[in-house]
């Protein structure tokens, strides 16, 4: 039953909705602090895509992936609304099913959202959670470095889904603890539509682990090597270094003479002369005449200015 002070009030629900949905557009994938660690992944934003065959009895699917770590997924030109991705979806897949023939079919055979902000008659909330690898409480990812990001929301035929990206340190961006042999045997037809490994166009390489039930959870779990999952990338770019140059230290330490010299000054007048006020200051006389001094040199500036153009020798009469 419905509670009765829920009442449909659309302006109400519009000013709920709103912080979450703006929370998941502008996920803040530039500043993610976790653990006293800090990452910048928002080069690694942007819509990616891997694929690859389910069984599914009696045929199989061609399952693709496609996510957004940073926004949710842009609706695709074209396509029935039935057929794409869900509003506010940051990892989705799509299936297709393969023919007797073993070709997939051109309409979807389903369309499953993963992870995303949603209304609960879709799924829930995004909910990320990040996770440094470093001081993980399981051994084998504590010596790691890098980053598990989680995302919730998704649900499908009354499943709950969820995405575990794993971003690991690559500091040539090469995937160099990945396994080559995946982009290697099976069917050549296979390899010109379904890729479980691809470049991510930042010199690092997206791998799928798998998509399988876990205590009731579909969980879609991903391999991300990368320069940007590496704790010191930032130290290693020149346009982080701060500091100051010889310059800006030489005004500082004239700043400070200069400070020294007026405080020591002032400090001896008084003891020796009992000054008081202007007098206090070391060359207190030449100091109040600086307006006047200005003022001389600046009228002297404008009458030379003046002079220069007027005509010399004599006046006609």
């Amino acid at each position: 039953m419905r509670p009765a002070f829920l009442t449909p009030n659309p302006f109400l629900s519009i000013a709920i909705l709103l912080p979450s949905l703006t929370s998941a557009i502008n996920l803040d994938c530039e500043n993610i602090l976790t653990d006293g660690a800090h990452f910048n992944l928002k080069p690694l934003g942007g819509p990616h895509e891997v694929a690859m065959v389910l069984d599914h009895p009696p045929t199989k699917l061609n399952t693709y992936f496609k996510f957004n770590i940073c926004t949710p997924l842009k609706k695709m030109k074209g396509v029935p609304k039935e057929d794409d991705c869900p509003n506010g979806t940051n990892v989705c897949a799509i299936q297709y099913r393969l023919d007797e023939d073993g070709l997939p079919e051109e309409k979807p055979f389903g369309v499953i959202p993963i992870a995303g902000q949603y209304t609960t008659t879709i799924g829930g909330d995004l909910d990320v959670q990040y996770t440094r690898l470093k001081t993980s409480s399981s051994h084998s990812d504590s010596q790691q470095e890098g980053l598990r990001m989680e995302m919730h929301g998704g649900k499908y035929e009354k499943r709950k889904q969820k995405a575990v990206i794993e971003l690991l340190c690559s500091k040539n961006g090469d995937g160099a603890t990945e396994k080559r042999d995946d982009d290697e045997g099976g069917d050549d037809d296979d390899k010109k539509t379904l890729k479980e490994v691809v470049e991510d166009g930042q010199g690092g390489r997206i791998k799928i682990v798998s998509y399988e039930d876990v205590e009731g959870v579909d969980v879609l779990r991903l391999q991300w090597n990368t320069k940007y999952a590496c704790e010191n990338i930032e130290s290693e770019n020149p346009k982080q270094s701060g500091g100051w140059g010889f310059f800006s230290w030489f005004l500082f330490i004239l700043f400070l003479s200069l400070l020294a010299y007026l405080i020591l000054g002032s400090y001896l007048n008084y003891n020796r002369y009992g000054a008081r006020g202007w007098d206090l200051l070391p060359h207190g006389d030449t100091i109040r005449d600086i307006p006047y001094i200005m003022q001389d040199w600046f009228r002297k500036v404008v009458d030379t200015l003046q002079g220069s153009h007027t005509r010399g020798g004599y006046s006609a009469v």
